[in-house]
């Protein structure tokens, strides 16, 4: 019994620090991205582009989202990025949606475990859940403090003593070097507000993994071979529920979702399950961090609505057509290979030296200043981090 479990806090350990190894460099790119919008973009040229909830405006804000494709951490910090530059919240939360939702890497994954009806369901959710969001906001945007939240977006993303070169081309701010040099800091300091939140998130989605049974996650979807309405509703509210315990967002979730559905879980199940990655409470609570608790509860209600309305369209929809997949053509999940030396290897290598190298930069220039964070919240969070790093580096040690 004790070998067994020492080997379970092995395979958690493992796990935990495979699913970061896995996403390390998408919290590199959407960082960068990120950085470079906050240095390089003015004001003016935001609100001029992306200020108002149109057509062309929330168009641009999915084209950019679907480029800068990155995991649900960094597409936040990109978010709050065009937010705080006075893109409208509609605009930016369509690049929010389109940048963890329109993945091409996901959409590999999604077809190597689950099958192309799936990664169809997730294209076409994506921009679903965009016009939806548009919809909802439309009709409340009296609840939702926009101004507040973008006061509080514009104070999280702090300013540079340095002049930010407002009255410089882009041309020019791109070959400045002290333009690339508060790149370098705000990358930084994109890593500084969120270590603690990513280093807990990704060891608890590493002890799920290994410690609850499958048989858990399956208990809390109800219904049969073949659900009635009700069924489904509540196969696709439990979704993001489901979602919570994994953490991590879609990347890592997709393997459990081929169980689910091997395991009877309906079609509109699976599509909330995946689409459940903003409504974790890891990115609740960046969210609040960036924009104040009001505004972060506020599109916490609006994703929540529009993901399960989405979850069903898409079940029925594909049900009217006949395209509703089989469970046999799920592939069976097996223990996954994190640290092949793959793409992933030669991306993650490349984002650790830039990391490296702008952690250095920024050393240089503005000295060793990483504070914990005030409050009660954020010294429990730190220490919770600790807790995890422990964990990790013991677990590494025992079992195998």
């Amino acid at each position: 019994m004790a070998q067994s479990f020492f080997d379970t806090w092995h395979a958690a350990a493992t796990t935990a620090l495979g699913l970061f190894w896995t996403a390390f460099w998408a919290f590199g790119l959407g960082y960068l991205i990120s950085s470079m919008i906050q240095v390089f973009v003015t004001r003016q040229t935001m609100r001029e582009k992306m200020g108002e909830a149109g057509p062309r405006s929330v168009a641009m804000g999915t084209f950019f989202g679907f480029v800068s494709s990155s995991c649900s951490f960094a597409a936040l910090s990109g978010t709050r990025a065009l937010f705080a530059k006075g893109a409208g919240l509609v605009p930016s939360l369509a690049f929010l949606l389109a940048s963890t939702n329109l993945v091409v890497e996901l959409g590999i994954i999604i077809g190597i475990f689950l099958g192309w009806q799936f990664v169809v369901g997730e294209y076409v959710g994506g921009l679903l859940l965009i016009l939806l969001m548009w919809m909802v906001i439309r009709l409340s945007k009296g609840f939702a403090p926009i101004e507040e939240a973008r006061t509080n977006a514009e104070k999280s993303q702090g300013d540079d003593d340095e002049s930010d070169g407002s009255d410089m081309s882009w041309r020019d701010k791109i070959a400045s070097r002290q333009s690339w040099a508060m790149v370098a800091r705000r990358y930084v300091m994109e890593w500084i507000m969120v270590w603690k939140d990513v280093t807990i998130g990704f060891t608890l989605a590493g002890v799920i993994a290994a410690f609850v049974p499958q048989t858990f996650f399956e208990w809390l979807f109800i219904g049969g071979d073949d659900p009635n309405f009700l069924e489904l509703l509540a196969q696709a509210v439990v979704g993001p529920l489901a979602a919570f315990f994994t953490f991590i967002g879609s990347m890592g979730n997709i393997p459990l979702a081929a169980v689910l559905y091997g395991n009877g879980v309906a079609f509109a199940g699976i599509m909330a399950f995946i689409f459940s990655d903003l409504v974790v409470i890891p990115v609740l609570r960046v969210n609040a961090q960036y924009y104040g608790w009001k505004m972060a509860l506020y599109i916490l209600g609006v994703f929540l609505v529009v993901l399960v309305t989405t979850a069903m369209i898409l079940h029925y929809g594909f049900a009217a057509l006949g395209l509703l997949p089989s469970t046999e053509q799920v592939r069976t999940v097996s223990d996954r290979e994190f640290f092949a030396v793959d793409y992933t290897f030669w991306l993650n290598t490349c984002f650790a030296a830039l990391s490296l190298g702008f952690l250095a930069w920024k050393i240089a220039r503005s000295g060793w200043s990483f504070a914990i964070g005030a409050g009660a919240t954020e010294k429990l969070l730190f220490a919770l981090a600790m807790v995890s790093y422990a964990w990790l580096i013991l677990g590494l040690t025992v079992g195998g």
